[in-house]
């Protein structure tokens, strides 16, 4: 008998269309190594791409990139890379927060975990990964290192990420 959590999963839609954001000043496209991870892993794993931009470390342009993506049929997930650090110009967290439904702790949470067990110790208080709905979509930010990145996809956005759909539409399927 297959668990509840098995059951959503099972009813979870396998293909989310993802729009890749990747907060920099510095980074191009040539140079987003990130952003290209985030591309790669989320083809391999049969997720569309609706696009890859790359908006500088600024509250309003992050705003209102989320404003657009909000406005996209085409865009089911936003997926955040760079800007979560502590320093005076990180602001994605800020912008992505005042933005958000509904938050999802846990995300934040099991990233700094996972970080300070597999990789990076004490300095895993350091980062500020959050998540949350934005209307009827999914928003991951996570940090711009291409380990956060992988850490971040692989153990959490990736095996869950048709399950967040599944439970972000089922109130349009009722």
């Amino acid at each position: 008998m297959r668990t509840p959590t098995e059951q959503h999963k099972s009813e979870a839609p396998s293909r989310v269309s993802c729009l890749i954001v990747t907060v920099s000043d510095t980074r191009t496209a040539e140079t987003d190594k990130s952003g290209q991870l985030i591309r790669r892993l989320l083809e391999e794993h049969g997720h569309p791409v609706a696009g890859h931009h790359i908006v500088p470390d600024e509250y309003d342009r992050i705003t209102a990139i989320l404003r657009e993506a909000a406005d996209s049929p085409g865009v089911e997930a936003v997926l955040l890379n760079g800007g979560t650090g502590i320093a005076a110009r990180d602001v994605t967290v800020e912008a992505v927060r005042s933005m958000l439904h509904k938050e999802l702790p846990g995300f934040g949470e099991l990233f700094r975990y996972l970080s300070f067990a597999e990789d990076i110790g004490s300095a895993a208080l350091l980062s500020r990964a959050v998540a949350g709905t934005l209307g009827r979509k999914i928003v991951f930010a996570m940090p711009g290192s291409t380990g956060a990145v992988k850490l971040a996809m692989t153990r959490l956005i990736l095996p869950e990420l048709g399950h967040v759909m599944r439970e972000i539409y089922k109130d349009i399927r009722s």
